[in-house]
């Protein structure tokens, strides 16, 4: 069983999510931790917690050396993972102790499975509030993943390594490299799955790509773009602008209608959603 933990200017938090992997209630555990080039103390602070990492791991490095990205590292440590299965958990995350032994046990019992992920913890770091709401249990092929019909966390995945390196790892020209890579793992059969059980702890703060509104489209776009020949490829294009319009609608209301109405002219028939309808009687009350 392999964890890899990137880190890159998280001096803050890299020793919780550290010692969340090193409180498994799973033994047989290797983990590589890849310092991406940090400005402030991560490497400190990784250095501080060396020791226990070296007793508690059947396997362990660490390495730290200039910035590649995420995906590079990401690649970088899967080059040296020899575990069955596979989960990269950023540095600022947090894992529940059952968390490898579950989802190992699960695999185990599944063997059609690619994949198993599970609910998490949203804490939010401008007051410290912490949200919950446990998924339900289901499996997601590639048409479910690529119209955004899924409910995957990926701070709580475990993955086939297997079938990881067989797609060949992250691709480095891509800003998603979660969502995309669970693409190349379904595309051609198998299912992701999800079950009704908190895995982790996600730590929401303003350093999160995943509130880079225009970036996360930009991303979502390229991801889309390497399947237009599927017969999904415009539906799929107007999901995404439908993800980007509930991500900032918060924030940017009219950012957020703006993405609303590109997705409805690439499939008018968003109009009719669920999400849609939501969407409309809210802006209705906006523009009042």
């Amino acid at each position: 069983m392999s964890i890899v933990i990137p880190c890159y200017n998280h001096e803050k938090y890299v020793q919780e999510a550290i010692k969340s992997v090193i409180n498994q209630d799973y033994d047989n555990i290797e983990l590589i931790i890849i310092d991406d080039g940090s400005s402030d103390d991560s490497t400190v602070k990784i250095k501080e917690i060396i020791p226990a990492c070296q007793q508690r791991f059947k396997r362990f490095e660490f390495r730290h050396r200039p910035n590649k990205g995420l995906c590079a590292t990401l690649n970088e440590a899967l080059e040296w993972c020899e575990g069955e299965f596979f989960a990269s958990i950023a540095s600022d995350d947090v894992l529940r102790k059952y968390k490898t032994s579950r989802q190992v046990k699960y695999l185990q019992e599944n063997a059609s499975s690619i994949g198993v992920f599970g609910s998490v913890e949203i804490i939010h770091d401008a007051n410290g509030t912490k949200q919950t709401k446990v998924k339900r249990v289901k499996k997601y092929n590639f048409k479910d993943i690529f119209l955004h019909q899924h409910n995957l966390s990926a701070p709580t995945q475990l993955l086939q390594l297997k079938a990881v390196k067989s797609v060949g790892g992250y691709r480095e020209d891509l800003i998603i490299e979660d969502w995309s890579m669970w693409l190349f793992l379904t595309e051609h059969g198998g299912t992701l799955d999800c079950v009704d059980t908190v895995f982790a702890s996600y730590r929401r703060h303003d350093g999160n790509l995943s509130s880079q509104f225009e970036k996360m489209q930009n991303g979502r776009k390229q991801v889309v773009a390497l399947f237009s020949g599927n017969d999904f490829y415009k539906k799929a294009l107007a999901r995404t602008y439908m993800v980007a319009a509930h991500d900032c609608q918060k924030i940017d209301f009219k950012k957020s209608f703006q993405f609303i109405k590109s997705a409805i002219n690439l499939d008018l028939s968003i109009i009719f959603s669920l999400t849609c309808l939501r969407y409309a009687s809210k802006y209705v009350m906006f523009w009042r």
